[in-house]
């Protein structure tokens, strides 16, 4: 099985200081999340046993939980869950939160609708396999959108670390406009020239980070590609001792070649 782990340390951060505002904060916040995971099945049993193995192991119940503790770390309230696990594979999750605790009321759709296209967290699950080159994959989309106060920065280190992530792709926005106390809009409510700089030092030294920012349009891009792995930690059902040292380089070559087109977008090799 794969046993790929982060280690979990790093400094704390200093919060930033917060706008006086007149009212609500209006500005929404939108983090996504492209995750890739790849590893080498060799035989055909052996890549439909990692489909079902993925299948179970991030399943409705497990994403939940991880998005329940995203919600927890930005510091936001759980109004509704909606889940689903697919036939044949895959799953998928949305949660609606708000900022403040919000009393049940019946009926409860006015609220729900309120919080639609404001604050929720999701997340869709997309396990693959090549029969040819013997690569399964498997990729996990996260959308974390958020209005007020809280950041869905926050939740960055704990995504990445909940997910074996050989590749990460991340997109972050900020859209829309609040007014402080003297009436003055403002399009964005802190100091970001990154999304490294809310990444973990420990983490980033496992990976090649690139930054693509449009900074004039909070628009910020980073994706990080793996820079070294054990093959051991990457061979599915199959032992390292039983490939031979030509097959060992082969097959880590097939799984560094198709990170790199992962981490490009494109096809390479």
């Amino acid at each position: 099985m794969c046993a790929k782990r982060l280690q979990r340390s790093g400094r704390q951060r200093r919060s930033p200081r917060k706008l006086k505002l007149r009212g609500f904060n209006n500005l929404t916040k939108t983090l996504s999340f492209n995750i890739y995971d790849v590893v080498y099945a060799r035989r055909p049993e052996a890549r439909k046993e990692y489909l079902e193995y993925i299948d179970e192991e991030y399943n409705a119940d497990r994403l939940t939980q991880v998005l329940s503790e995203v919600a927890d770390i930005i510091g936001a309230n759980i109004l509704n869950i909606s889940r689903q696990d697919y036939d044949p594979m895959g799953a998928s999750v949305t949660i609606l939160i708000a900022e403040e605790p919000i009393e049940p009321v019946e009926p409860q759709s006015e609220q729900v609708l309120a919080h639609l296209d404001q604050s929720h967290l999701c997340v869709h699950t997309y396990p693959e396999t090549d029969s040819r080159s013997g690569l399964s994959t498997f990729r996990v989309d996260v959308d974390i959108s958020t209005c007020g106060q809280i950041s869905p920065l926050k939740a960055l280190n704990h995504l990445i670390e909940s997910f074996e992530s050989d590749i990460v792709l991340l997109d972050y926005k900020v859209r829309g406009f609040t007014r402080d106390i003297r009436g003055m809009k403002h399009f964005i409510d802190h100091r970001i020239h990154s999304i490294q700089q809310y990444i973990r030092n420990n983490i980033q030294e496992r990976y090649n980070c690139v930054d693509i920012n449009i900074h004039q349009e909070n628009l910020f891009h980073t994706k990080m590609l793996l820079r070294d792995f054990d093959l051991r930690n990457y061979l599915f059902a199959t032992a390292y001792e039983d490939f031979s040292e030509a097959e060992r380089f082969r097959v880590k070559q097939i799984l560094e070649e198709e990170m790199t087109e992962f981490f490009y977008s494109r096809n390479i090799y």
